[in-house]
Order: C-alpha cells, then sequence, then structure tokens
C-alpha cells in the first residue's frame, strides 16, 4: 500500500497525471480488464459511509486524486499525494494514446444523444480512433446482459462508462470479469463535456483548484451536495 494515501479509509494512487497515464498503458500488457476510478471528495466522503463503495474503491487497479480537496488533505496529513489528477484531463490523454495506438472505445452512459455526440466529436478530434459503439444511461437491470453482450461482440479496448458515481463505478466492479476491454474507466460528466452539453470551468478556475466553485456558480441547486466539501476538511482537520 506504499504507492496508495488512505485518506479517510479511503485508498487514493500517489500519481501525477504523466504516471497514471503510464500505469494505464500498462494495463493494455496485462490480462482482463483493468478498473479505473477518478474519486472526488465527495465519493470519498460517501464510501465512508457505503461498505460496497469503499470495497470497489479499494478494488481498483487505479484510483486517481480528482479533487483539490484530496490533495488539500494530503498535504495535512503528509500522506503523498502531489496533484489532482482530473478524471477529463486523464480521460483526454488516454484518447490522445488511443489515436496515436489506433485503439478502439465504447461510451456508456450519459442522457439521450450524450454519448453518441460525444463519440462524433471524438472522431473528429482523434480520427485513428475506432468508435466500438455507445449506449446511454438509461437501462434497467433487465437490460444489462444485453448491453453487456454488445459490449463484448465489438470488444473494445476502452470502455468509458459516465452513470455518475458511485453507480458507474458499482457497475464495473461488478461486470468487469466477464467485459471483453482492457481498460473500464468511470468518467461521468466527461462525457457531457465532450458531446458538448456541458462546458468545462475556464483554466484559471483549474489552476487555483476551484472548478467546484464555478460549477457552483453555474449550478447554485447543487448547493446541497457542496456541503460535503466543508465537512470533508472538518474530518480532516480533527483527524490531524
Amino acid at each position: 500500500m506504499d504507492n496508495r494515501a488512505m485518506i479517510l479509509g479511503v485508498p487514493i494512487d500517489k500519481v501525477t497525471l504523466d504516471s497514471a497515464m503510464d500505469r494505464i498503458i500498462d494495463f493494455f500488457s496485462k490480462e482482463g480488464c483493468a478498473m479505473v476510478c477518478t474519486p472526488n471528495t465527495e465519493i470519498v466522503m460517501a464510501a465512508t459511509r457505503d461498505k460496497e463503495l469503499l470495497k470497489v474503491l479499494s478494488s481498483s487497479q487505479l484510483c486517481v486524486p480528482d479533487g483539490i480537496g484530496l490533495v488539500y488533505a494530503s498535504k495535512i496529513h503528509k500522506l503523498g499525494l502531489r496533484e489532482r489528477v482530473a478524471g477529463v484531463d486523464l480521460m483526454k490523454r488516454l484518447l490522445n494514446y488511443a489515436h496515436d495506438q489506433g485503439l478502439s472505445i465504447y461510451i456508456l452512459g450519459g442522457k439521450k444523444d450524450v454519448a453518441r455526440l460525444a463519440c462524433e466529436n471524438i472522431k473528429k478530434e482523434f480520427p485513428s480512433i475506432e468508435i466500438s459503439g455507445f449506449h446511454d444511461g438509461y437501462f434497467e437491470k433487465k437490460d444489462e446482459e444485453s448491453i453487456i453482450k454488445q459490449i463484448n461482440e465489438k470488444s473494445p479496448d476502452i470502455l468509458f462508462v459516465a452513470l455518475g458515481a458511485p453507480r458507474q463505478e458499482k457497475w464495473i466492479y461488478n461486470h468487469k470479469a466477464v467485459l471483453k476491454t482492457k481498460i473500464a474507466m468511470g468518467v461521468g460528466g466527461s462525457v457531457d463535456i465532450w458531446a458538448g452539453t456541458a462546458k468545462r470551468a475556464p483554466v484559471v478556475f483549474q489552476r487555483l483548484g476551484l472548478e467546484w466553485f464555478y460549477r457552483l456558480l453555474k449550478e447554485p441547486w447543487r448547493y446541497k451536495r457542496m456541503l460535503v466539501l466543508p465537512k470533508f476538511m472538518i474530518r480532516i482537520l480533527l483527524s490531524k
């Protein structure tokens, strides 16, 4: 566990964007499906209450710190996290690699037409990527067998799952043993950004670690969910 920091009992890999990408590239040469998770502060707090989610995150092959609060917590407790690794940035790095290597992708999740639009825009920017398929996130448990069959028939190199946390993480964990893909990564709202139905915070907010604040300004109805941030920091400070 030396390569992982324990934050409120949740293991987070001590990686940078570059080293996280190196780890993912290595997964392509391994057997089976590697699970990549991108937990932020909200997901870590959820995992302190949800034993199933904690098990899922602990079992992932890569769990990156997608939340500036996790980096602050690491600095307070000297845990070794060097930087925030945003899921949207890691997804773009992976798409760049897929383009260079001529790999294939499948997108599962999002509202109606979001996955399709994301695939179209990804193909425009990365023409060497093969689009194996896509499916929206509106499906029931009885539909899962046919969706997995559809994915496996194409056997994509990378499966991006955008079902929202923690549903996407649990879905990958519950099915990765039968999924014929090398990488399964939970990407949440990153697919909306690729689809053009959502915009990422301006660079200045990204650099200051205030993407969460920009999102709150744009979507003030999310304030109840944002209350988890001060609760997280209070727990971190009290645990020092």
